[in-house]
This record gives C-alpha cells, structure tokens and sequence, in this order.
C-alpha cells in the first residue's frame, strides 16, 4: 500500500494517459489507407504491436515523456 499513489486526473484527459502514445505510435506506423481489407489492418496492427512487446525500451519511452512522467515517479 506505501507504493500506491492516487492521482487525481481530469474526467478526460487522453494526453495525461500513456496508452495515446502508444495509439499515436500505431497510427504513426500502420496505414489504414494501405490495407486492403479489414483483416489486412488488423493483421498488420497485431504485427506492429508484437514488434513492440519486443521493444521494451521504446515503451518505457512512452512512460518518459513529460505529460505521462507521474506514471513512473
């Protein structure tokens, strides 16, 4: 529980969430307008992703940046 913060956050605060980054991420590197199907999208999301389970230096990254730091602090 001595490890337990609360922080209180605005009722919608995406920037303050480090899931957007990993969302601006995706959108940043899978093209929904190069797919040709639904399930060429989800295939190529599910392949991006996967890349990142093995980068975990980039998403601690996503915990560094200065909006989301109180995640880690």
């Amino acid at each position: 529980a001595e490890r337990i913060e609360l922080h209180l956050m605005p009722g919608y605060s995406p920037e303050l969430n480090p899931d957007e980054l990993l969302n601006a991420d995706l959108k940043h590197h899978v093209h929904a307008a190069r797919a040709t199907s639904v399930d060429d999208l989800a295939r190529e999301t599910r392949r991006f992703l996967h890349r990142r389970q093995r980068q975990p230096r980039i998403v601690c990254g996503y915990f560094r940046a200065r909006h989301v730091r109180y995640t880690i602090e």
